[in-house]
């Protein structure tokens, strides 16, 4: 497992990947939640509907990754811009699938699962590396994005199927996959591999972020609190805003710095 810690090519450019440091966690959660909430929103509440939710989400979804491949350097709002897009659009690939097509979630949650393990397998095998620390080459940002949106559309799947196939509902599911993230955590801090932990904690913080949004936005009589799908997307989309304005400042000020030095 040591083998996927780093290995960067002599052809590279800076990672334009976050630090992972506990502001990275919160964004990450929240964009979940807001992948959920926020296409629950568009396609119900605003009656855009399924089809249209998913036309626009993905127009501008690669508008986004296509900004986030030209630049040469970590950019936050470009890059968090990217990640929320990519919840909202993970969610819709599951929803078409299971409302649309009627495909079952066991069904879905397995194909996202051996799509990711593929994924992940293809990019170790050319790479050498698993390590977000190596995204150094365009390479390595391609598969990184491509893991990344498996994992949301894996982890939206893996969230209904808990929450609803399980019958655990939004409680307890949140309350569930919340506690394997908290064993992810302590693993991780007891020497387990850097890599496998940190991967196992993004894929679980989907399914957390779903069940809590539905947890926030369903009516108390399906088990939520009731705050409605609007509420929820607009306070945290308001928290993820604030955290990324001064993640950027604090980024900007980093480059002027070492601009003048």
């Amino acid at each position: 497992m040591n083998a996927l810690s780093t290995t960067s090519p002599p052809t590279s450019w800076p990672s334009k990947v976050p630090e992972i440091a506990l502001s990275f966690w919160i964004i990450k959660i929240m964009s979940t939640t807001v992948g959920e909430t926020g296409a629950d929103f568009l396609a119900v509440n605003a009656g855009w509907g399924q089809g249209m939710t998913r036309a626009v989400m993905g127009a501008l979804l690669a508008a986004a990754l296509f900004a986030q491949l030209r630049t040469r350097r970590y950019t936050p709002w470009i890059y968090w811009l990217t990640v929320v897009l990519v919840s909202v659009v993970g969610t819709q690939i599951t929803d078409l699938l299971t409302d649309g097509l009627g495909v079952s979630l066991y069904v879905s949650t397995s194909a996202f699962a051996l799509a990711l393990a593929v994924i992940f397998a293809v990019w170790f095998r050319v790479e050498r590396t698993l390590s977000i620390h190596d995204i150094v080459t365009r390479s390595r940002e391609l598969f990184y994005w491509a893991a990344i949106l498996c994992t949301f559309a894996l982890g939206t799947a893996a969230g209904d199927l808990a929450t609803e196939a399980l019958s655990l509902g939004f409680a307890w599911g949140a309350v569930s996959f919340g506690a394997l993230i908290a064993l992810t955590y302590a693993a991780w801090r007891m020497g387990g591999n850097a890599v496998l932990t940190f991967w196992l904690g993004y894929i679980l913080t989907r399914p957390f972020g779903a069940a809590l949004g539905d947890l926030l936005t369903q009516a108390k009589t399906y088990g939520g609190v009731g705050m409605g799908a609007m509420c929820t997307s607009a306070l945290f989309l308001t928290v993820i805003v604030m955290l990324v304005a001064v993640e950027q400042f604090s980024t900007g000020g980093r480059r002027n710095a070492q601009a003048i030095q």
